[in-house]
């Protein structure tokens, strides 16, 4: 039986107050309160987790991937896991703002972590395909992507195409009914992990790069698939590279029209760099104001006016940022988030640059020598994590360009890369 023949029947029209008071019963029976975080933080208290990316090695960090997939397919028992999403794929079929509502809930239980594999997953592929997906697609995939049961990574950036993700080189050659794919991917978020990767692989040369892609979903256990973990600089490997050797898939993996790839890549992509919704896993990737005030506080910084000038200059990024998050999530009541959500990735990745200043500042040689001292060296995982994420998503060059063009309507950048695929210098 689906989670949908098996949990309890929902209204359809149900009122907010009336949801809430159910998902709340239902927390309660299952997740452990959260000690109230609305006060400062007890200094030496507690766990001090201010990473940006995981360092674990393979089997612990697979242990901690299944417990938060285990939570989320508790909830799809309930559909709690995708309230805004149909009926037919799993969800309850209600609005954003229920969806919102039951996150505000879900931060007062305490948190089952977060990994960026799972965030791919239900919130980046399955509602590109929920988007671009045939019905035949959006049945097969949608309900274990949603609810985590089968996990998905991004297969989109090259060696030779990050930034530049349109000139990408990976090629699928149709044969038949089938597509056979030959290439290389790079920093391929918890591919090895993994049981599917959405691909966007180059199909026809002779078109203009941007013309010539095509987007797939590929099963990772298939033969001639190579999946290699990244060994980073702030101790783990989260990012893989990925290589396809004469691998062969059928059509009807296919996601969306041949030649389509760069939409179904900017949706995917629109949807990475939403940050509208805060979800419920609790402090974000690389720390909070919370946390650097109770550090420079710690630190006895605070009297200090141009250490006071700087921390403020960090909350008021803070403060911007969630206030365009929440535009951005007003703005997107198609359920596709638009260009500003390119802002809102920017704000958050200057925020990090800013908060990486300022600890610097706080900490000193604290920051590189281990001492035991609670709450300062594990500061180092933010900084040499927070770098990745002005490229991840789209450098903040790329960030910029989308916001002139598309938001502020400027002239775009002139091209050197016009013509044919093929003819594109490399």
């Amino acid at each position: 039986m689906t989670d949908t023949q098996q949990r309890p029947a929902i209204d359809p029209n149900i009122s907010i107050e009336d949801f809430e008071a159910e998902a709340l019963a239902w927390l309660e029976a299952n997740a452990e309160p959260r000690p109230d975080a609305s006060g400062p933080i007890e200094w030496g208290n507690g766990e001090f987790s201010v990473s940006v990316f995981h360092a674990m090695d393979h089997d612990t960090e697979l242990e901690y991937i299944t417990n938060i997939q285990n939570w989320v397919i508790k909830k799809a028992e309930r559909g709690y896991h995708a309230i805004a999403a149909p009926v037919e794929y799993g969800g309850l079929g209600l609005s954003r703002k229920h969806a919102r509502a039951y996150g505000r809930l879900e931060r007062k239980f305490k948190s089952h972590g977060k990994h960026e594999l799972l965030g791919v997953t239900t919130g980046l592929i399955a509602p590109t395909i929920n988007v671009f997906g045939t019905d035949e697609q959006k049945q097969r995939f949608l309900p274990d992507l949603m609810s985590a049961r089968t996990l998905a990574c991004q297969l989109f950036s090259e060696p030779g195409a990050g930034s530049d993700l349109a000139g990408l080189a990976c090629r699928a050659e149709r044969d038949g009914d089938e597509w056979v794919i030959n290439g290389q991917k790079v920093w391929s978020s918890g591919a090895q992990f993994a049981q599917w990767g959405e691909l966007i692989a180059r199909t026809d040369v002779d078109e203009v790069k941007h013309k010539g892609m095509t987007a797939f979903m590929i099963p990772l256990d298939l033969p001639g698939i190579e999946v290699r973990p990244i060994h980073q600089m702030s101790g783990g490997s989260s990012f893989c590279e990925v290589f396809f050797n004469d691998v062969r898939i059928p059509d009807d993996l296919r996601i969306g029209d041949v030649g389509a790839g760069w939409s179904v890549a900017l949706t995917t992509l629109g949807f990475e760099r939403d940050h509208s919704e805060s979800g419920s896993e609790g402090a974000a990737a690389g720390g909070t104001w919370k946390q650097l005030l109770a550090t420079a506080q710690h630190e006895g910084v605070t009297a200090d006016p141009v250490m006071r000038d700087k921390l403020m200059q960090v909350y008021i990024k803070d403060r911007i940022e969630s206030m365009v998050n929440r535009r951005a999530a007003d703005l997107a009541k198609s359920g596709t988030p638009g260009p500003e959500g390119s802002l809102g990735k920017l704000l958050w990745t200057e925020g990090m640059y800013a908060m990486t200043e300022m600890i610097s500042a706080v900490l000193g040689p604290k920051l590189i020598a281990d001492s035991g001292e609670w709450g300062t060296f594990e500061w180092g995982e933010h900084v040499l994590g927070a770098p990745g994420y002005r490229i991840a998503g789209g450098s903040d060059e790329v960030q910029r360009n989308i916001i002139g063009e598309r938001v502020l309507g400027l002239p775009r950048e002139p091209k050197a890369d016009t013509g044919p695929w093929k003819d594109v210098p490399r």
